[in-house]
């Protein structure tokens, strides 16, 4: 009986432990997707398990699921102009295409970033397409939106096997693809973005939205009337 009212006592605490890790990983993703975490390095290491079960688990897709049909009933009320100056504004990686065949092999963010790693993830141009971003993509496209794809990729490094990838995945058909040059070198990506939104802007396109993963796709200038924040609990970009 003593020892079974040990085991039972163990079980208890463990229980207790992981409700607890659980109470704390939602607060802390909550506070990642309501911009409440500040700039952080990476995933606690303690969180790994949970960013694994949401990534691959079903719940990221649903929420994705969830903010393109939100977009899509936005859109519905937009009526495009004939002049070809309405826009739309898609971050690239982790809205357009995924790196989470990258980070499922780099503990889904708990790891250091590496960027020579990196690198060779993208050389290989192997990111697969959002699911529900490309739909949205053709949608946009269907109704007459003018794309713009922003990526804080490296246009002189990059810039062709970026591109590959998109058109494989079936992006195509955008306006735009814009990569960060020389000029941004050091620059924040809100800054870097912000700027670009704002030469879209000075072309005469009106900016009807905004999709990024990241909260710099979404902060600064020239935002867009409406923006829309996808879930990323793996990394952040300043």
């Amino acid at each position: 009986m003593e020892g079974g009212g040990m085991l039972l006592g163990i079980m208890g605490k463990v229980e207790h432990w992981e409700e607890e890790e659980e109470g704390y990983w939602v607060k802390w993703r909550m506070a990642v997707e309501t911009n409440k975490a500040g700039p952080w390095r990476r995933v606690p290491e303690r969180w790994h398990r949970q960013v694994e079960r949401y990534m691959m688990g079903g719940q990221y897709r649903q929420e994705l699921e969830m903010i393109k049909e939100q977009i899509l009933e936005y859109v519905k009320g937009i009526e495009v102009g004939v002049g070809g100056k309405d826009g739309w504004v898609m971050d690239v990686d982790d809205t357009c295409i995924s790196n989470l065949g990258y980070y499922k092999d780099h503990a889904f963010g708990c790891e250091a970033f590496d960027s020579a790693k990196f690198k060779q993830w993208i050389m290989k141009a192997e990111c697969e397409a959002i699911p529900g971003m490309l739909e949205l993509f053709r949608e946009l496209l269907r109704r007459g939106f003018k794309l713009f794809l922003v990526t804080g990729r490296d246009r002189g490094r990059v810039a062709h096997i970026t591109s590959l990838n998109l058109h494989r995945q079936g992006f195509t058909g955008y306006h735009r693809l814009l990569f960060r040059g020389e000029e941004y070198k050091g620059e924040s990506a809100a800054k870097y973005k912000s700027e670009m939104r704002r030469k879209i802007e000075g072309e005469g396109y009106k900016i009807w939205g905004n999709v990024g993963d990241q909260w710099s796709d979404l902060q600064g200038y020239s935002l867009g009337l409406r923006t829309f924040k996808l879930p990323n609990p793996m990394y952040c970009i300043p």
